[in-house]
């Protein structure tokens, strides 16, 4: 049974949420199956009613017949689900076609229960029964109950896991770890509160939820933080306290600590950089929130500022705090890509492989240069402007981004044989590490989440050597410097079949082979015959050998006309 479903789903659909094109799948292949079994519903002028009995299930496509009456209900009320969110009304016939769901599944389970079927499909109907039944009391808000079967299904899909071989298993672990989430959900609405840090966890992890679970976990996630956000009140940031009453900003600052501990606990760049983007994204509606408070307040912030001689006011320092937030966010999101790329820039140099585009060091430049980008607009938040602490703090990490970008330009350097550019760019990376070095001083603390600033002085020392040594082996290489790929003279390969060099231009679409259209050459001209003894030859007389033609008078011209002849 699930094998079934779970084919005909990611067939006809469900792989991209498209539950409309399977409920009409569902409904072709009923018609075809009651074709096929003369099984039909009367004719064209009168409904006439059938139901699928133990006595006629000579065939499996009886129960198929059930099990596709009984998907098309449940795609019927998924799809319901989806445009509920903008037509409430709906939500009725969705609970309607979910209950006709289970009635059909119902059914399935009372004719498996035939001696005519085996253990195994017996198993998979009260299975499939007990999920659909979960469903429906789950949109019911039966907490009790939905576990209940949800429960029951579990235990059924993991015993047939346990039961078969381990590619049939796979199929029922998946099941199983669909309905996982469903099960912890329904125990924290009974009262269990452990089962609420189980579900942030597994949506942190995975970086979001999918299906019947998802927009009731993230309204209950933040009717939790909006609990906790009545309590809050004020924020501190850098020595001052500021007040917060925007709802929204009071949530997003709770959820702050978590976001950041389960973006430190992701097992994969993945599903980091999909935590981070939902963190950016939560922090831009928060921001946006501010602004529209800001918006109506402009003239008391203008009064405010005078009357403090430049301190900007409470709204405006909490709009500041937020953009930090944003930009620091920005720039731990660009470093993990940073380090990402480098570990695989390393994997490349140590094993070549084609196939597919690699890394380069000009793919770092451009995540350096949006990073100093973010810390320049770091300096020019208002309220910071004469934070001497914070100044300096900026300028330490605008240091130690600088020294890696240089580093990462003169990589790019190296690859193209310029030696001189990328030995000047080493010795700017040196220079930007000593200036960290030396004013770290107080603020080593802030600068501990940095990249190390002494392996990169490492690592130039030895880049420098590897340089000077094959800048001197390129100098004194007479094929490189030959090499038609430095010097192009424009021969065709017609004119320089005598001599060995690799021209990439041969396998390009603009290859040069011969000169076309060919030049113009001198070749010998056709002789000219001028008869110059014409002139002086003498012919002799022919006069006696033409014909004398008789004289013609009027008498010759009549017989003309009339055709006589003489």
């Amino acid at each position: 049974v699930l094998q079934i479903v779970k084919e005909s789903q990611q067939q006809h659909g469900l792989r991209h949420g498209d539950f409309q094109r399977y409920r009409g799948y569902c409904s072709r292949r009923l018609r075809r199956l009651r074709k096929t079994l003369n099984f039909k519903m009367g004719n064209r002028h009168k409904f006439t009613g059938k139901k699928v009995t133990e006595e006629i299930l000579s065939d499996n496509r009886y129960l198929l017949l059930i099990l596709m009456d009984a998907e098309r209900a449940w795609s019927y009320a998924m799809q319901l689900k989806q445009e509920a969110n903008t037509e409430p009304r709906k939500r009725f016939h969705l609970l309607s076609r979910l209950r006709k769901a289970v009635k059909h599944a119902e059914e399935l389970e009372r004719l498996c229960e035939s001696n005519r079927v085996d253990a195994k499909t017996k198993l998979e109907a009260q299975a499939y029964m007990a999920y659909l039944t979960g469903m429906l009391r789950f949109e019911h808000q039966e907490w009790k109950a939905a576990m209940e079967a949800f429960n029951k299904c579990k235990t059924i899909y993991e015993k047939l896991a346990n039961a078969f071989t381990e590619e049939q298993a796979v199929l029922y672990n998946q099941r199983v770890e669909e309905i996982s989430p469903n099960i912890r959900y329904c125990a924290y609405n009974i009262g269990d509160q452990s089962a609420m840090n189980e579900l942030m966890q597994m949506r942190l992890r995975s970086g979001g939820t999918e299906g019947l679970l998802a927009e009731k976990l993230e309204a209950l996630i933040t009717q939790t933080r909006a609990k906790q956000a009545a309590t809050m009140s004020e924020v501190e940031w850098r020595g001052r306290t500021v007040p917060v009453k925007i709802d929204k900003v009071r949530i997003f600052l709770l959820g702050l600590a978590d976001n950041e501990a389960a973006i430190a606990q992701a097992e994969n760049e993945e599903t980091k950089e999909r935590l981070f983007e939902s963190l950016l994204s939560e922090c831009r509606d928060a921001i946006q929130a501010v602004r529209e408070e800001l918006k109506p307040d402009q003239k008391q912030r203008e009064h405010s500022l005078e009357n403090d001689s430049g301190k900007v006011s409470n709204i405006q320092y909490l709009h500041s705090y937020l953009t930090f937030i944003k930009l620091s966010t920005a720039i731990k999101r660009n470093e993990s890509m940073a380090k990402s790329l480098q570990k695989a820039l390393l994997q490349q140099q140590r094993s070549d492989e084609d196939g597919k585009r690699t890394p380069r060091p000009q793919d770092l430049i451009r995540l350096y240069d949006i990073i100093l980008q973010n810390l320049v607009e770091l300096t020019q938040l208002p309220g910071l402007e004469e934070d001497k602490n914070f100044q300096k703090e900026v300028g330490l990490k605008t240091l130690v981004y600088k020294a890696y970008r240089c580093f990462f330009i003169a990589q790019s350097y190296v690859l193209v044989k310029k030696w001189s550019e990328a030995l000047v760019l080493y010795e700017r990376v040196l220079k930007y590490a000593r200036e960290v070095q030396s004013g770290a001083g107080a603020h080593r603390n802030s600068l501990k989440e940095l990249p190390d600033v002494q392996d990169l002085i490492t690592q130039v020392n030895a880049e420098k050597y590897s340089l000077q040594a094959a800048a001197i082996l390129d100098a004194n290489d007479p094929h490189e410097s030959e090499s038609p790929s430095q010097v192009k003279d424009g021969k065709p390969l017609s004119e320089r079949f005598e001599t060995f060099c690799l021209d990439p231009s041969l396998v390009s679409k603009q290859v040069n082979l011969v000169h076309f259209p060919p030049g113009f050459q001198p070749i010998p001209c056709k002789p000219l015959f001028f008869d110059l003894a014409l002139n002086h030859v003498a012919f002799p007389p022919l006069e006696d050998k033409v014909e004398q033609k008789a004289k013609s008078g009027l008498t010759g011209y009549i017989k003309g006309i009339f055709g006589f002849k003489s």
